[in-house]
């Protein structure tokens, strides 16, 4: 659903670009927040995902202890 949202917010800025130069420099900025937002939060996940795999080791440790 965020590709959606992040292609229809793509294809919004570059038909903003068309209306002249000062509109296509603000669509080029808005569009650089939007692929640094987009990588922000793919490494987010990323780290969410490393973070999540650790906890599930360290329960199946705890786990392991505990018998």
């Amino acid at each position: 659903m965020k590709k959606i949202a992040v292609v229809f917010a793509s294809a919004s800025l570059m038909a903003l670009a068309a209306c002249g130069e000062k509109p296509a420099n603000e669509t080029a900025n808005a569009s650089n927040a939007v692929v640094e937002n987009v990588v922000e939060n793919a490494a987010n996940a990323a780290d969410n995902a490393a973070n999540e795999a650790a906890n599930a080791a360290n329960v199946a440790e705890n786990v392991a202890n505990a018998h």
